[in-house]
């Protein structure tokens, strides 16, 4: 597997590598230490991990979009030397920015390829850069993508963007997550407690949620995870007394935490293409614990959340916000009942023992063609 980041907090190639090696596969993860921060080679559960660490050229270049290429040749390098030591049968590239190293592989050692497509990439990168870049990006995928000989991605839009690709082998494996428990297991807090686990960054009302929390009593925030605006929110948490900021936390923490709030932030920009058509792994997570989840109407996780009727769905704006907090502090019936749905959703096709079998699926079929 190859990854554009360390492997200390990815749960959905976790997850992936978890199955595989369950099921008697021997997996590697090559993955990116940009800052040197962790161990170059480690076993994580069984896992092979191998860390590529930026060359003193690529720490000269100002942003990580143009360390890329420098790291496409470490990254095809450093697989192609762990082939030659033992072989192996598929390289399998998480996200765009690991696929052009991953097609080179493919060409070089004759080997099968899984592209695994977390995102469209281009539209989650034209949030940081110009938009004829980011289309340049689109371009690129739309040449590489169809030489995969397996396309795995995440959600309905994505299956379809890459099906008018060309691409002809695309499976969908949503990033769900495993079930806690089959029953329903309801919260015990005195206040209520909204939570959010993940990035942290201008697109995801986070800043505005703390403002409106602050302002209510009865409510607290909880919010841990990393990203541009961290110390932002650290600082607001050590001034407001009801919101708690927990920082980055190790995955196995996360449905743990999830479990003890009464509800999920998941209010992400509707403006912003990536958000438009991408499922947050926090209402997987809501699905999970059973919990009910505010997010935003008319993207496709609102649509998701309506669907399953598992939450509330609102304008990306504090008035529609605050009403919906409220309603939401004040009728814990209300919340119940959304959070069960929510769990049933879960128990069928929203969680990882459907999604492995697929994976699983995809890998077998694999091992019976190269037979």
């Amino acid at each position: 597997m190859l990854l554009s980041n360390p492997f200390t907090h990815d749960a959905r190639v976790y997850n992936e590598a978890i199955s595989l090696h369950k099921a008697g596969h021997e997996v590697t993860v090559i993955g990116w230490d940009r800052g040197s921060q962790h161990p170059g080679r480690e076993i994580i559960d069984g896992i092979n991990v191998v860390r590529t660490r930026n060359t003193g050229y690529m720490n000269i270049l100002p942003y990580d979009i143009f360390r890329l290429r420098p790291w496409w040749r470490q990254l095809y390098k450093i697989g192609k030397m762990l082939h030659d030591k033992s072989h192996f049968d598929a390289v399998h590239c998480h996200d765009f920015d690991t696929l052009p190293a991953g097609i080179q592989l493919k060409k070089k050692l004759g080997i099968n390829l899984i592209y695994d497509a977390h995102e469209i990439w281009g539209y989650m990168v034209a949030r940081d850069i110009p938009q004829w870049w980011a289309n340049h990006f689109l371009r690129k995928e739309s040449k590489l993508a169809p030489q995969a000989d397996h396309i795995i991605t995440v959600a309905e839009p994505h299956e379809s963007y890459f099906k008018k690709m060309g691409c002809k082998n695309v499976t969908l494996i949503r990033s769900s997550k495993p079930l806690v428990s089959t029953e329903y297991q309801a919260p015990s807090n005195q206040v209520f407690t909204l939570i959010y686990i993940g990035g942290l960054n201008n697109s995801r009302f986070l800043l505005e949620a703390i403002d409106i929390c602050k302002g209510l009593e009865n409510v607290h925030f909880t919010i841990a995870g990393y990203g541009s605006i961290e110390s932002e929110i650290k600082e607001l948490a050590n001034k407001i007394s009801n919101v708690k900021f927990l920082g980055k936390l190790p995955m196995s923490e996360v449905l743990p935490l999830t479990l003890k709030a009464d509800a999920v932030h998941c209010v992400f920009n509707p403006s912003n293409k990536n958000n438009q058509v991408g499922p947050p792994n926090k209402v997987f997570e809501a699905m999970a614990t059973g919990r009910p989840v505010l997010a935003t109407k008319g993207i496709y996780s609102g649509d998701l959340i309506d669907k399953y009727q598992m939450g509330q769905t609102i304008g990306f704006n504090s008035e529609e916000y605050t009403k919906a907090l409220i309603k939401l502090r004040d009728d814990p019936q209300l919340r119940e009942k959304l959070g069960r749905n929510a769990l049933e959703a879960a128990k069928g096709e929203f969680n990882w023992g459907v999604q492995e079998a697929r994976l699983l699926d995809i890998y077998k079929n694999l091992e019976v063609q190269n037979a």
